[in-house]
């Protein structure tokens, strides 16, 4: 795709409180304990990747699986 001016990448969040999250307060703590920057995302962290990506500050960025995940190995 690159041949036509077009990045291809990939976004993997981590886990973020959303609705759908189905976790017990147990759970949440366990994965708040485990990711370096201790939280879980939010919908406006990932969404803030994603615009950076389709930025024009991107445009040098193709063929990335970007992991944003608070830092979790």
């Amino acid at each position: 795709m690159g041949a036509r001016g077009i990045t291809v990448n990939t976004v993997s969040p981590g886990t973020t409180a959303t609705d759908g999250l189905v976790l017990d307060q147990a759970q949440v703590e366990q994965m708040v304990a485990q990711t370096p920057l201790g939280r879980l995302g939010q919908s406006d962290d990932i969404a803030n990747v994603v615009a950076m990506l389709v930025s024009d500050d991107a445009r040098w960025v193709t063929g990335q699986g970007l992991r944003a995940n608070g830092g979790i190995v």
